[in-house]
């Protein structure tokens, strides 16, 4: 998912999809502790992504104020 896609999603959207992302990203962090995954760069890419998402939530927060 690329910027402008997350800029284009609605905020009720963003939220599901994060709460999706982060539980998705905790059970990857639990099986590479268990048996290393094929591509633990995924790990990283899938922490950054959440960060943008919340990056976009928190800029549509302040900026309703």
């Amino acid at each position: 998912m690329k910027k402008e896609e997350i800029r284009e999603m609605s905020t009720a959207d963003l939220r599901e999809r994060l709460a999706q992302m982060e539980t998705e990203y905790l059970q990857q962090r639990m099986n590479h502790a268990v048996t290393p995954l094929d591509n633990p760069a995924k790990i990283t890419a899938d922490r950054r992504m959440i960060a943008r998402v919340k990056t976009e939530l928190r800029q549509r927060e302040l900026n309703n104020k």
